[in-house]
């Protein structure tokens, strides 16, 4: 984000700070039992302002993704954790339970979110990176569900792929550019029910 003197998950959009949007979603949801934030130094507003509202934390690096997952992973029970991004502004319980009941615990290690490039060309945001899926570009958004354990014991997880072109699972706030386009769309939202872009 920049030196903007903001910590990102706080960054206002539609009137709540981003992490408490991300946080309301995931606390709605009957398919999670437990809601648990990652913090470090880098986010101490983000974490007083999380426990002031009643979220629990868990102090992490803030250094490397793999290890903040490993820590978090280790004071989690349960078989799979579903982790979700900070900074994506219009995620929806509704759109979170669609990509909760797409896992099959019987025959998924892993299943991961992953957006159409098209959607962010309609929304005017160029994705930072891409990846090739059956030939065409798709962009991680950075939900996923995971076997606990086996992420624990360093085990490489088969991946499957959840698929959608939603606004839901596209708009994350990584550069003030993107927070600008991101209250644009709640400014051009306003009137409408729901994030529905196509």
């Amino acid at each position: 984000m920049g030196a903007c003197g903001i910590e990102k998950p706080m960054q206002i959009i539609g009137g709540k700070p981003v992490v408490k949007r991300v946080v309301d979603a995931l606390l709605k949801s009957k398919s999670i039992d437990r809601v648990v934030v990652s913090v470090s130094d880098n986010t101490l507003e983000t974490d007083k302002y999380l426990k002031d509202i009643g979220i629990e934390t868990i102090t992490t690096s803030g250094e490397d993704f793999v290890d903040d997952l490993h820590r978090s992973f280790e004071i989690l029970r349960g078989n799979f954790v579903l982790t979700c991004p900070s900074d994506l502004p219009f995620i929806t319980t509704k759109e979170l339970e669609r990509f909760i009941a797409a896992f099959d615990p019987k025959k998924m290690e892993s299943l991961i979110a992953i957006v159409d490039k098209k959607a962010y060309e309609k929304l005017n945001i160029k994705p930072s990176y891409t990846r090739d899926h059956y030939g065409s570009n798709w962009v991680v958004s950075g939900v996923s569900i995971m076997d606990r354990r086996k992420t624990l014991q360093g085990e490489y997880l088969q991946e499957f792929f959840f698929e959608t072109d939603k606004i839901e699972f596209a708009v994350n706030v990584n550069t003030q550019e993107e927070l600008e386009q991101a209250r644009k769309i709640v400014g051009r939202a306003d009137a409408r029910a729901g994030w529905k872009l196509f």
